[in-house]
């Protein structure tokens, strides 16, 4: 048998790709949308894909499966479980509980394991020339590292009310028929560390039925499911603003795109009339040079793991919107924003230097220290907003600050002061970096950027709250 785990960092989302070496026939499970990726593992392998599946209808990237079939000719096999809301839109092998896919000498069976989602199902997999017994399972977002799949997304980013509670009581049913497996299964999740899939995710790639059943928070509820429920459903990171979209994008026949796009280089004169026009334009630099100066309605969300969840929480899909990047860089930026369906890329330019020469002026934040702060916090002359997530805030902040996630600062403008000076605070400065960017580009002009962010408050040994 051949097996390789694919893992997408930035977005914390993992596929697979297995094959038989005896028949070459493989099957991909959960691809990303740049899928030359699995095409190249196959080749290199003496591989052809010729099965490819997902275990549901993701909401956190737009699946591959689609763009995988119509380079390979590979048969698509996805549920059919979950009710006439949740069936896939387009042409598809349909796969029920207990169906079982042949792939050479290995087979995948199918089990209906709802909760993240009504129609999510897990794959047991037999390599038979090895054991009769299953050796892995792949279950998606149903059982990860130490933590089991949301059932709130539904809710929360897709406007679905009163799936959640439907949601959490579905998987505290799947997760009795998980513990009945045998403890020396594999389990490969869908996501790892970093995903907003869940609160508790591990970082390692992998674990055991058995491992689990031991160290899970989910399993150790027993009959206890008002328990389960509850914890389930309490302190969820929130999800992120284009989830709603891939949701849709991954059910419904969309356009396909089968490579990577390559993207003209501007020049400052058409930069210059795409701001003038209300075009988005992503500064992607790294903070401490766009902290040297930055143009006017720019917003920098930093090419990093997390350029995709920020540029998905603030793009719009249907607008254009320009890159401000290296020329080397932008075919890894292209591929980070495909992967969740942001293609309008109209261009880029490299740098700021030219806005200068054009006879403008590069802006430059307001960053504060801890001194700073701490002062503003004694004499509670400036308000300081928290931009991290909720359950983070939670665990201790700076005294005195209020809490607004960042994602939703368009939404929350009226909380903040529009005459006055105030500061924003996040961790350790690249989501303020993205904050005071925006909030200036709404108008905004005497945010106070303390960059150091609570990773510095504390190890300067400060004063934490938990209020």
């Amino acid at each position: 048998m051949f097996f390789q785990h694919i893992y997408d960092k930035t977005l914390s989302q993992a596929s697979y790709l297995l094959g038989c070496q005896k028949t070459g026939e493989a099957i991909v499970i959960d691809a990303k949308r740049d899928v030359d990726t699995y095409i190249e593992i196959a080749k290199q392998n003496n591989l052809r894909i010729t099965h490819i599946t997902e275990t549901h209808i993701h909401a956190d990237f737009l699946s591959g499966s689609r763009e995988l079939a119509n380079l390979t000719n590979g048969e698509m096999y996805l549920s059919d479980e979950g009710g006439p809301d949740w069936q896939y839109k387009f042409n598809h092998t349909g796969l029920r509980h207990g169906d079982t896919i042949k792939v050479g000498n290995l087979s995948l069976k199918v089990l209906h394991t709802p909760g993240h989602t009504p129609e999510s199902i897990t794959f047991l997999l037999t390599d038979h020339p090895a054991s009769d017994e299953p050796v892995m399972m792949f279950t998606g977002d149903f059982v990860f590292v130490g933590d089991v799949g949301r059932p709130d997304l539904l809710e929360k980013a897709a406007g679905m009310k009163g799936t959640q509670e439907i949601g959490a009581d579905q998987m505290y049913h799947s997760i009795q028929q998980f513990q009945a497996l045998p403890d020396f299964i594999q389990v490969w999740p869908g996501h790892g560390a970093g995903s907003a899939c869940g609160k508790a995710l591990g970082a390692v790639p992998s674990t055991t039925v058995g491992y689990e059943k031991i160290r899970n928070w989910a399993f150790q509820y027993g009959e206890n499911k008002t328990g389960f429920i509850g914890y389930l459903l309490s302190d969820q990171p929130e999800p992120p603003k284009y989830f709603a979209e891939m949701k849709m994008r991954n059910k419904e026949l969309r356009n396909l795109l089968t490579h990577i796009p390559k993207h003209q280089k501007l020049n400052p004169d058409e930069v210059l009339n795409a701001l003038q026009n209300g075009i988005m334009v992503i500064d992607t630099r790294h903070k401490s040079l766009y902290e040297k100066g930055f143009i006017p309605g720019t917003i920098n969300i930093q090419h990093n793991n997390s350029l995709a969840t920020w540029a998905g929480w603030f793009l719009t899909y249907d607008k254009p919107f320009l890159i401000i990047a290296e020329e080397k860089n932008m075919q890894e930026i292209t591929r980070k924003l495909m992967r969740i369906g942001l293609d309008n890329i109209m261009g880029y330019i490299e740098n700021v230097t030219w806005y200068e020469e054009k006879g403008y002026k590069l802006e430059v934040p307001n960053i504060v220290d801890a001194a700073f702060v701490e002062k503003a916090i004694k004499n509670k002359e400036i308000e300081i907003f928290d931009v991290r997530g909720i359950s983070e805030y939670q665990e201790g902040h700076i005294p005195g600050a209020k809490h607004l996630f960042l994602g939703t600062l368009p939404e929350n403008l009226t909380k903040l002061p529009k005459d006055k000076p105030f500061i924003i605070s996040c961790q350790a400065g690249d989501r303020t970096a993205i904050g005071n960017s925006l909030l200036f580009k709404l108008g905004f002009t005497q945010v106070m950027n303390y960059s150091g962010g609570f990773s510095e408050w504390q190890s300067k040994g400060l004063e934490i709250s938990k209020d």
